[in-house]
């Protein structure tokens, strides 16, 4: 049995893993030379309900990426403002270590390989179209592109290209197979109407700020300063992915924290502005390169699916990360990737798929956020464990904890203790 998987991102790398060890040939392909993607510029894990995602998996038998992950966090249960028990892993290290895992596991690494188009039959995909033109075919493929660029989009719904870690002037556009296949793609809403978001964050050359400063974040991981009331913009909130940092002490102060590089927790902030405040006055952007006047904008392309994560209207694809719907950040995508990989499986044994039940996080969050992109007011909300809508839901519903026994029983009640390492071939 061959499982394809286009897009080496967080949820491309995790479905991989999961199929792997379901026993089946898995193949993925990445049109970058790196894994990964935009977990090589983000690093926030177990903040808020992270955590009880984390630990969910883990129990489930899908934590390989999530002990990656705890292994390289430069800083551990650091709070800041809406944000709890927060680690930050190492965004320069991390990439490397995943290759590896997925090569020791035996799966087939594919980069430099952008997907253009799919061989389509009876509502099946037969193959997918490589650049180059070469077909290749498998029985099971699963979509993990996200839903950021290409560089039109960015330029109609943004300020032009970023010049971001994606790098699509270089590798090429994202190109979404599920509309090449004739499935009409949802896209993401902000408050006045236009589409897309901006990217949430940028990162800065630590080199280039103060020793303070970066004393300061090699210590205690987070640094807050203050921004001059003229340059404090609350409407810029509106316009970022990541709800669950759209609260004005993000508007009212520069955070900081440390991934290895300053992760700066605004979607672009003016240079010349930037360098007014004290200990910033040699800062500069390393992604986006033009951090300083835009970001690369996202959720504009998620695939209609059920929620054990199969696109609906073609019977042998899967979907998961952004493209999957309006998630936010890397846990999210891991554990929809880690779903679509073992249901890739059954659905080519022709056993029924599993759909996580919403009395875990886990299931819940896949359920819900489905649910909620069949409204315009749903698709103009974005959906994470780490903060706004979906974890006032996670509170309400006593699915957030931080007591791992708690989260273990909880999985195991269900008999979902390691159901997704399962050897199903």
């Amino acid at each position: 049995m061959k499982v394809v998987i286009i897009g080496g991102g967080w949820a491309g790398c995790s479905a991989a893993i999961t199929a792997k060890k379901a026993g089946a040939e898995v193949h993925l392909y990445e049109r970058t030379d790196l894994l990964l993607g935009l977990g090589n510029v983000g690093g926030i894990m177990r903040n808020n309900g992270r955590f009880t995602a984390a630990e969910e998996l883990i129990e489930m038998g899908a934590g390989e990426l999530i002990g990656i992950t705890d292994e390289l966090s430069r800083h551990k249960n650091i709070d800041f403002p809406g944000h709890k028990h927060a680690w930050l892993y190492d965004v320069n290290k991390i990439e490397p270590v995943v290759k590896d895992l997925l090569q020791d596991m035996g799966i087939n690494i594919h980069l430099v390989a952008r997907v253009t188009d799919v061989m389509l039959e009876n509502h099946q995909i037969k193959g997918i179209y490589i650049e180059n033109e070469e077909l290749v075919e498998g029985d099971v493929f699963i979509e993990t592109t996200g839903s950021t660029g290409p560089m039109g989009n960015c330029l109609k719904y943004g300020n032009g290209c970023a010049m971001c870690i994606l790098r699509c002037p270089a590798f090429g556009p994202r190109v979404s197979l599920s509309a090449r296949a004739g499935i009409e793609d949802f896209q993401g809403e902000r408050e006045d109407g236009s589409l897309g978001a901006f990217s949430g964050s940028c990162k800065l050359s630590k080199e280039s700020l103060s020793q303070e400063i970066k004393e300061k974040l090699d210590k205690e991981g987070v640094v807050i300063i203050n921004i001059p009331p003229e340059d404090v913009n609350i409407d810029k909130l509106k316009s970022k992915v990541c709800q669950q940092y759209a609260l004005k002490e993000f508007a009212e102060n520069i955070i900081l924290l440390d991934t290895g590089s300053a992760k700066l927790m605004t979607t672009y902030y003016p240079l010349e502005k930037l360098r007014k405040l004290k200990g910033l006055e040699k800062a500069k952007y390393i992604d986006p390169y033009a951090g300083g006047k835009g970001n690369s904008i996202r959720y504009l392309s998620m695939a209609p699916r059920t929620d054990d994560m199969k696109v609906k209207g073609i019977d042998n694809m899967f979907c998961a990360g952004e493209k999957s719907g309006l998630f936010v950040g890397h846990t999210e995508a891991i554990a929809t990737g880690a779903l679509a990989g073992h249901n890739a499986v059954r659905y080519a044994l022709g056993i029924p798929l599993l759909i996580l039940p919403s009395s875990t996080a886990i299931g819940d969050i896949i359920s819900y956020a489905n649910y909620k992109l069949l409204s315009r007011k749903g698709r103009k909300n974005r959906y994470t464990f780490a903060g706004a809508e979906y974890f006032e839901r996670m509170n309400k519903l006593g699915l957030y904890t931080t007591n791992i026994e708690e989260i273990k029983n909880r999985v195991r009640k269900l008999n979902l203790n390691d159901i997704l390492s399962q050897k199903l071939i």
